[in-house]
Parts: C-alpha cells; structure tokens; sequence
C-alpha cells in the first residue's frame, strides 16, 4: 500500500460557545474572524474603524468540526493512520468521536496524532471537533501563574508575553489588534505502511583557490515502518541522475524506525548564489521506502536543494569589527527589506502571493529578506520562492520587544517550536542565517536588566536573572541551529553587537543596529543619515501614506478622505505619528494651498520618503568600501510590506501598490550606481548639533548657496570592473540652464565596492556668469559603453525656500504602455498615480532638463496617467 493522504479542507462547521448554531467554513486552513465576515456578522476590520467593532472575537472560544470517514486502506495489515495538524491558532484541545486526542497551546508547532485505535469501525463517520479557548485571557492567566518573572512587553499588553502565538495579532505600531483562532494550517489524513519522517543533508564544500571545489555531501533519512530499502536519487541541474539503494536486512514490522543515510562526494558542484551574484543552481533531492519486492514504493519525498559556503565575516578593523556575509567565498553587500506577515488573516494568502512578494522584492534589486520575530515562520512557498529567485534570508525566531520567560514548559514548547521549524526549514539554500530576536536586548538598559556578557558564562546562572531569555538566545537557540543545520549561522539577536552592545544606544562599530534616531528617539533630520550608519542596518525607515487609491478603500466615508481625519489617524498606528511627521514634513516642505488636500499631502509624504531611504541606502552602499575595509556590509529597510492597508513604514502596500520609496532604493540598489551628494546645512535650531552651527550660534539658512561641496561616488555589485563616463551637471532650479561648465570625467569602477571619482569638491560661482548665487541640483550621471546606467541628482535643503514656477513637463505615448517623461526645469518627486495591478518600470523619480528623458512602462491599465510633482498647483 503507497502512503495515502488526504486534505481535510472542505465540510467544516463553526460556532461561538455563546451561540447554539453551526455554519459553514468556507475552507480549512481558516481563522474566525475570515469566516464571520463571511456570514456577515462582523464587517470588514480592515475598513474605516470596523476593527473596534470586531473586538469582542478575541474573548469568546470558538469551535470547529468537521466529518471525515474511515479511511478503506486503514483494513490493510500493519497501516498506520496519522491525523496532522500543521498548524492550531493557539490553545487548542482536539477530540476524535469525543475522546481527547490533542492539546495544543503553541501556534507555530504541527502536531501528528495516531488515531489508529480512535477511527470508527468499518467505513463509519467520523466526527472531528476542535476547541479553541481565547488567547488573551490564558496569557493573563499565565502571567498569573508565574509572578517570579516579570512581563515586560513593548507595543501591546502583557498576556502576548507567555503566549507562542504571531506577536503582531496583539496590534504594533503598524498593524491591528486582531487576536485571531483556527486552524490556520492544513489538517490532513494519513494513512500508510512506511513514511519518511525526516530528512537531511549535511556537507562540507571546500572552495580552492584557482582549483576544483569540492563538495562531501551526507543525505540522511529516517523511515518509519515496513521498509526493506532507502533510495536515494539527487538530479543535477541538467541531466545527471545520482541513484544509490541502502537496504536494511534487519527485519522490518509496523512499528520499526530505521536510519539510513549515503554519502557523495561532488566535484565542482553547481552552487547555489545569491541574486546578482552567480545562477541559482538547485539539485532534486528524491527519498524514497521500498517494499519488500523491491520495487513496490511505500513512501516517497521530494526536496529541491541548494549548496553553498555562508560565512559572517566579523574582523577587527579599522572601524571596529566587520559585520557582513561572504558566500561561496565571495563578499555580498546585502541590500533588502524587512518582512512582516503579509496578512492579519494568514490564510487567505495564497502560494503565488508568497511567490508575487518576493518578485516585488526582487525586481527592486534587493537580494536579502528579513522575516521579523513577532510574525510567523513563514510557508515553503515563501522560501522557495527566495530559493529560486536568489534571496538572502535573515530569519528571526518568533521573539519580539519583550522578556521572555523561561519556566519549564515554556522552555519546552520553545524548543519543540525550533526543532520543528529548523527541520522543515533547513533544506532551504537561501536561509543563511538564524537570529534569537527582535529587540529584546533593548530591554536590558530600559529596564536596568542584568547582563554580564563577559562576566557570567554560567547559562544555568542566566535562567536565575532577571532577564532569563538570555538563556534561550545564546544557550537553548544556537545549540538547536548547531545540531539540525549546521551550514547555517546564528546570531542572537537583531540588535546585537557581540556582548558589547546591546542597549538603546547605536554602537556603530560592532554587530547590527536598528537606526531610530530617525523617526524615533531624537527624530534626527533624514539628511544626516550618513552620519548615523555601523556596520550592518537592519532596520531604519521612515513613514509614508499609501496612494490614493489605496486610502480610498479603507476610509470608505468620503467626508473622512482628509489628513489628520479620525479614520486617517486609526489606519496610523506609530506612537505620536502626527507629530513627527508633520514635523518631517513642515521641515522640508511647503505647507501652502499645494499641500492642504488628501492627495498632495500624502505625495509629500512619499517624496519625504523616498528621499530619506534613498539616502541611507545610497550613503551605506558607499561604505561597503573595498575588500578588507568593509565600513557597512547591508542595509534593510523596516519595512516591505503591511499586514492591512494602513500609513506605516512600508515601501509597498498592503494590496502590493508600490511607493516611490521603492523605486528610490531600486536605483539606489542597481549593479551599477553613481551617487552624488552635497554638504549637508541644518537650517533647524539644533542646539545639540554644533557640527552645523556657525559660531555665532545661529543657523545660516544661505550657507546652502555659498557654502557648497559634493562628492560623487560609483557603488558596483558587479564581479567585474567597468569603465565609463561620468557627466556631472549644475543646474538651476529657476531657469533649467547649467550655472557654470559640467565636470566630465572617464572613471573605472571598482569591482564588488565603492569607487570615490569626486571628493569635498568645492563648488565656486562665476561672478562674472552670475551676480546673484541661486538654488541648483547638482545631477551625475553614468555612462558606459555608450548607455547612461544610472543618473542621481543631489538637490539644495531644503526643498521648501525653493520655487517651482511652471516646469514645462512633456508626458508622450512612445508605444502602447510606454511612456516618456521630460521637463525643461528640473522637478522635484515627479510621481505617477498607482493602484492594484498596475505595474510601473519606474516612479517617484526627478527630471532634469538636457538628461534623457525618463521612459515609463505601465502593464495592468489602460487609463490616462494622472500624476503630480512637488510644488504643482493643484486644480
């Protein structure tokens, strides 16, 4: 008999304990609050403030049920029959035929449950109920049952601290409070003889300089059951097919578990490389149980996967201590996004969802993805489709912003939890490193936590503290990575910089950091990020509103379609949200009759935007330097995406509408890109920040007009050198004529690095050519082999002392869905209105007059082009 499985997805019910009748789900995996939408009796939370209206879900037990009948095949000699249960939303007690067969208070555990002795006789009904009790209420309740620790949670309350559930279903600053139930992954039915429990695939690869590269690999499996004999098949890409039985002469019975594994030794193996890198080779891994005949398969499993060499390059050097990854021997700038679940309802998301986010990423010229820890462990779907588009992936375990606890049936639940996700995950080439957590350091120094780093390297003497997570993030979590998937790394925690640094305070010399001083903590002008890097950026961002056809879908009532509305301020989560970004933009930008409406507001907010993580992106990216003096190894933006349509941090929206931001670090992130930038003048009363204040301490907002240097600089992801022609321009604002002669330049770009082609060049004006010093952009762009490559354009701060008379912008049809865009003045943050599936090849861009014009592709729409630009009327 061959394994038999099938997906319990259709003939569910559901009901409130408080209610009498069962209705229908509409399909398993499922949670609540989905299906009470569907059945009308809560309206859409993620619509104008209907998430107030669906509160009361989260303090009710829900039920779910369904029928199923005995399987025919259980009659067959020695078959086992399994249920599995991928995954329970999260305090859960399962019954088959009425008897108690599993409880679950873990959300991120699968559990598989023999019901061999519970099925009813023959092919009779079977009645499958599951109880799901409210999680809110049994966090408080664990918070009460251990009053020797003390819950410290950030963003939400205190019940999330106990409770193995996605953090973010508690609400954070970017999403809402929705506490939901179900089952929110698969349940099917198992019925076999022999099943394959687990593999893996351990190897060593050895990279020789100038020679071969050899790669010993070990496939292991473990079967359970009557099998006489493991195949082992690996497809390489093409046509090789490696095929090698283990037969075991032992003798074999229902119950029996067996070890095989084989070992092949590869020489010159097709690796595996990150996007922009190398191909993405991936070998067909196929795992076979044999019969006694030899030939008959009981049980077969198939993986795809990848081999590489990942290191994380941590040296002493003349900044401090590295902190970037080589792969295959080969140094990689890691510029990404971090990720938080794409849904508050996790089962509407489909496997081409998954796929289609990572594309996004992807055609952004991103090659890293962080997955946060108070989110999920995301499916396979999501990493193979990382896997297939070359995708670094920074993986967190599931801790956020709080202290943990560490009582024993936590730290079990924690370590099944891990073991389970580095088993189903390992396999995954693109995964290359594991972290502990997401800003639970930080506590240490709010809270005055103990931590002796250097001091105490007792973990048993760690549980004992105050902050006893420590013993979770440096002993329990790099044991496990160490024993289930030794090719990949550990990190303890995001921030973390190797003992030395783990408090509020950015220690730009060692580990990663999390950059708030912009947006959060002294809400630093977005223009001094150059100054506010170290040596890896995990998070930074800034906040934007979505495009107007986004807002329109969640402020459903027309007379709330204004900034700063009740609606608006519902769907922005970020603790005094109002405040700052009104201060970011009453710093930047005008406030006059162009910003006093929903949609020129919400523009300035992405111009804002794009500005800001341009320049991170670009002034990190050039401290990547050169081999050996490696000042930043990455840069990721928090964040992506959103779980909701919402004002937050992301570059592309809940409905996958992309921001200017996102085209911004696009060009930021090419193989090739020139950036050029100018003395920064702080025209804001700083008193903290003498670097900028004249000596008689007032701020001099001409300094930006007579006090001018810039650097211009090539950043290259490339293996290869290149040479080209670098054209750097000045060009005012007021009239679209150069103000003194272009710099031209023939320059050869360093391979993997940063080339510096311009250095505090000083600008000086031509009295004799112009009387009066006035505003100009200075724009440099790249040529080689006879194609401009990248163009960016440094403009004077800040943008509001600048006036935008009529810019003779020229908007032509080329062809059907491409479109060119000029202007006979420069313009500020030309951006084109987008909406769901519409696709643009590029926006939120500048136009400068006498640079090619800019050309649009636009798949998805057959409407006119609306757009605007800073400082246009608005009709």
């Amino acid at each position: 008999m061959i394994q038999h499985t099938e997906i319990l997805s259709s003939g569910w019910e559901f009901k409130c304990d408080t209610d009498d009748t069962w209705r229908p789900v509409s399909q398993v995996p499922s949670n609540v609050h989905t299906e009470l939408m569907e059945h009308g009796l809560i309206p859409d939370p993620f619509k104008g403030t209907n998430e107030l209206d669906a509160s009361w879900v989260a303090d009710r037990t829900w039920r779910y049920r369904t029928a199923f009948m005995t399987p025919s095949e259980s009659r067959t000699q020695g078959a086992h029959v399994d249920l599995v249960f991928e995954g329970l939303d999260t305090f859960a007690v399962a019954t088959l035929n009425g008897r108690t067969m599993l409880e679950s208070d873990n959300m991120f555990i699968a559990h598989r449950v023999s019901i061999t002795d519970l099925l009813a006789e023959g092919t009779s009904t079977n009645t499958l109920e599951i109880v799901f009790e409210p999680a809110r209420q049994r966090g408080l309740e664990l918070v009460k049952a251990h009053p020797d620790h003390d819950f410290i949670v950030h963003q939400t309350e205190v019940s999330r601290g106990p409770v193995r559930k996605a953090q973010y279903h508690w609400g954070w600053d970017w999403g809402p409070i929705l506490l939901t139930c179900g089952p929110w992954k698969p349940v099917r039915l198992e019925t076999y003889l022999s099943r394959i429990e687990d593999i893996r695939v351990d190897y060593e690869l050895r990279l020789d300089q100038g020679g071969p590269s050899l790669l010993d690999t070990t496939i292991h499996a473990d079967i359970l059951g009557a099998g006489t004999a493991v195949e082992f098949e690996l497809a390489f890409p093409g046509e090789k097919v490696v095929t090698i039985r283990e037969t075991n002469n032992a003798p074999t019975t229902a119950a029996s578990r067996q070890h095989a594994s084989t070992t092949i030794t590869l020489k010159n193996p097709q690796l595996w490389w990150p996007r922009g890198y190398g191909p993405q080779h991936l070998y067909k891994l196929r795992v076979r149980s044999i019969a006694e005949d030899g030939l008959t398969v009981l049980a077969e499993e198939r993986k795809n996967i990848g081999f590489r060499k990942v290191e994380l390059i941590q040296e002493n050097d003349e900044f401090g201590k590295s902190f970037y990854f080589r792969i295959n021997g080969v140094d990689v700038f890691s510029g990404g996004s971090c990720w938080i679940p794409a849904d508050s309802f996790l089962p509407r998301i489909s496997s081409q969802r998954y796929r289609d986010w990572m594309e996004v990423l992807a055609d952004g010229n991103q090659n890293m993805v962080r997955v946060w820890g108070g989110g999920v462990y995301e499916p396979d779907a999501f990493y193979t489709a990382c896997d297939e588009l070359g995708i670094l992936v920074w993986q967190d375990f599931m801790f956020a912003c709080a202290s943990y606890p560490t009582y024993p049936a936590f730290l079990d639940s924690v370590e099944t939890e891990a073991r389970q996700n580095l088993r189903r995950l390992r396999h995954h080439p693109s995964i290359i490193l594991w972290c502990g957590n997401n800003e639970d350091y930080q506590l240490i120094e709010r809270y005055n936590l103990t931590y002796n780093f250097h001091s105490d390297k007792d973990p048993q003497s760690w549980l004992k503290s105050n902050f006893p997570a420590r013993y979770i993030y440096e002993h329990l979590l790099p044991t496990l990575v160490r024993d289930e998937c030794s090719t990949t790394l550990y990190h303890p925690g995001s921030p973390w910089g190797n003992g030395t640094s783990t408090t509020l305070r950015v220690d730009p010399t060692v580990g990663d950091v999390h950059q708030w001083e912009l947006w959060n903590g002294e809400a630093k002008p977005w223009q001094l990020l150059p100054h506010m890097g170290g040596r890896f950026i995990s998070e930074f961002g800034m906040v934007a509103y979505p495009h107007v056809a986004t807002v329109e879908r969640f402020v459903t009532d027309p007379a709330e379609r204004y900034a700063g509305s009740a609606t608006m301020d519902f769907h922005n989560k970020a603790v005094m949200h109002e405040r700052r970004l009104l201060a970011y933009i009453g710093e930047n930008f005008r406030l006059g009759e162009w910003a006093r409406d929903l949609p020129a507001f919400g523009h300035l907010t992405q111009v804002l935007q794009a500005d800001a993580l341009a320049g991170g992106y670009k002034s990190w990216r050039r401290h990547w330097g050169r081999e050996g003096a490696r000042g930043c190894g990455g840069v990721l933006v928090w964040q992506l995406n959103d779980c909701w349509p919402v004002v937050s941090w992301a570059i592309v929206d809940y409905y996958m509408v992309k921001k200017p931001a996102y085209y911004a670090i696009k060009r930021a992130m090419a193989p090739l890109a020139v950036g050029v930038a100018r003395k920064f003048h702080d025209w804001t009363a700083r008193p903290a920040d003498e670097l900028w204040r004249r000596n008689t301490g007032h701020v001099n907002p001409r300094a930006a007009l007579t006090d001018i240097k810039f650097d211009v600089w090539v950043a290259s992801s490339r293996l290869e050198s290149d040479k080209g022609r670098l054209v750097v321009r000045f060009v005012s604002v007021r009239t679209g004529e150069d103000v003194r002669e272009k710099i031209e330049q023939e320059v050869e770009v360093r391979p993997n690095g940063c080339t510096e082609v311009l250095t505090s060049c000083r600008f000086e004006w031509d009295e004799a050519a112009i009387a009066v010093p006035e505003h100009f952009v200075i724009h440099a762009a790249l040529w080689v082999g006879g194609v401009q490559v990248s163009n960016d354009t440094s403009w004077p701060d800040p943008i509001k002392y600048l006036d935008f008379p009529d810019r003779d912008i020229t908007v032509t049809r080329r062809s059907q869905g491409c479109f060119q865009v000029s202007a006979e003045r420069p313009v500020k943050g030309f951006v084109i209105a987008e909406k769901e599936g519409v696709r643009l090849s590029d926006n939120g861009f500048d136009l400068i007059p006498g640079n090619e014009p800019r050309l649009v592709q636009v798949e998805g729409s057959s409407d006119e082009l609306t757009w605007t630009f800073v400082g246009r009327k608005q009709q």
